[in-house]
């Protein structure tokens, strides 16, 4: 009887064992699915918004001058937004650690319907920079890639947070034809309502779509200092290992370029003598090789490099665009740079990225997405005057030369210095 008891248990022990594999297994499966649609959601949001955004930006200049604005005053305007931007990108990071990303995300979304909204009833030229208001909030781009941290393990990240640069080159081919034909067709406004509308179904997109389990993990230290403005609390960031030169390293490489950047639709006209339209076709071909490069090149780079070295490989070929640009003399010159180019500033973006939220506790990986995304609003608002003046003064080539000497002294830097890296987060 004994022994028959003994076996009816071990039978019935190997039995249920079987089955809670089987459903662990099943568990992880479904566990896996639904952190992939999480993710798809997350970057259905980021498209959309780009696409948005850069549908209202081909027309702002048309509808500030219906209102009156001159240049000087178009430009205290994208001043303006640069400074919200650079401002809000730390302070929206920080509401993203504390509240969660869905909350993140549906307030991103909900200032980007604010914004539009505003525009649209902007029929002087005081309700036109009021509307820029709510864009201290419109951080999409950093939601997402708060959703991405969460989702993936550390060894997938860099691959995931590049296939974010798919989005942006839907966004800007989208939305810069889509508002180019809507403002041309149907009236200046047209591309404004069309994006007030896409932005409140954006917004019922990240409520019903991003689940409300996705919230932060406890965290003590958040308990202490739960205050979203203070400054203290994000700069403490930049003392963790790592940090400071990496952040540093990303805001210098990217500067030269970020300049020119800036100053390109100036010289698009002057320099390449390009019109509107050609203009218009040379931005598609920049959201697609960053479409090719981000969605197709990075992430199978990740799988045979450290990151230590695609970021060396990043700026040193920084270095050598930096000399093509300070050769080039035709539009033509500039397509084919405009290689090497794009490749360099993606995995730049996208490698810094992925080691700054790795060098951080979990609990701040939505801080450091934010000062991340302060550099190229900090670019935009220096841009206008240190740009102008070396092109006024020294040409297109000065842009070259600095970013062949800048990218060549950071890259002796980092084959000289032992940054310490950290492949695991820390819990």
């Amino acid at each position: 009887m004994s022994t028959m008891s003994a076996k009816a248990r071990s039978g019935g022990e190997k039995e249920p064992s079987g089955m809670r594999t089987k459903t662990l297994g099943e568990s992880t499966s479904l566990e896996e699915a639904k952190r992939g649609q999480v993710i798809f959601v997350a970057y259905l949001i980021a498209t959309l918004e780009l696409t948005f955004l850069f549908m209202q930006m081909g027309v702002m200049p048309y509808l500030a001058k219906s209102l009156g604005l001159d240049s000087v005053g178009f430009g205290y305007l994208q001043t303006i937004f640069g400074v919200l931007q650079l401002v809000g990108g730390p302070i929206f990071g920080r509401f993203a650690d504390q509240f969660g990303s869905r909350a993140a995300l549906i307030l991103s979304c909900a200032s980007g319907t604010a914004f539009f909204l505003l525009v649209s009833i902007s029929t002087s030229i005081p309700l036109l920079f009021l509307s820029r208001l709510p864009t201290v909030f419109m951080h999409g781009l950093p939601g997402a890639q708060k959703i991405i941290t969460e989702m993936t393990v550390p060894s997938q990240r860099a691959d995931a947070l590049g296939k974010i640069g798919l989005c942006f080159g839907i966004g800007i081919i989208i939305g810069s034809a889509l508002g180019g034909v809507l403002s041309t067709k149907f009236g200046v406004f047209v591309p404004i309502y069309v994006g007030l509308v896409g932005n409140v179904i954006n917004t019922m997109i990240a409520v019903f779509g991003i689940p409300s389990e996705a919230k932060p993990k406890p965290d003590q230290h958040l308990k202490e200092n739960s205050n979203v403005f203070s400054i203290r609390e994000i700069l403490r960031l930049m003392k963790f290992p790592g940090v400071m030169e990496i952040f540093l390293v990303k805001v210098f490489a990217g500067l030269p370029i970020g300049l020119f950047l800036v100053m390109f639709s100036i010289i698009s006209m002057d320099f390449f003598g390009l019109e509107a339209v050609e203009s218009g076709y040379l931005m598609s071909y920049f959201g697609v090789l960053q479409m090719v490069v981000q969605g197709l090149v990075i992430g199978r780079l990740t799988n045979h490099c450290t990151e230590r070295t695609l970021l060396r490989l990043s700026i040193f070929v920084f270095a050598g665009v930096g000399l093509g640009m300070a050769l080039m003399r035709t539009v033509w010159h500039y397509c084919i740079i405009a290689v090497p180019l794009m490749f360099a500033f993606s995995t730049l973006g996208t490698i810094t990225d992925s080691i700054l939220t790795k060098a951080v506790p979990s609990s701040d990986t939505g801080t450091m997405l934010g000062i991340c995304a302060s550099v190229q609003p900090l670019t935009r608002t220096m841009g206008p005057t240190i740009g102008g003046f070396l092109y006024r003064y020294f040409g297109v080539s000065s842009f070259g030369y600095l970013q062949l000497v800048v990218n060549i002294g950071l890259f002796v830097y980092l084959l000289k210095s032992k940054i310490p890296l950290r492949e695991m987060k820390t819990q």
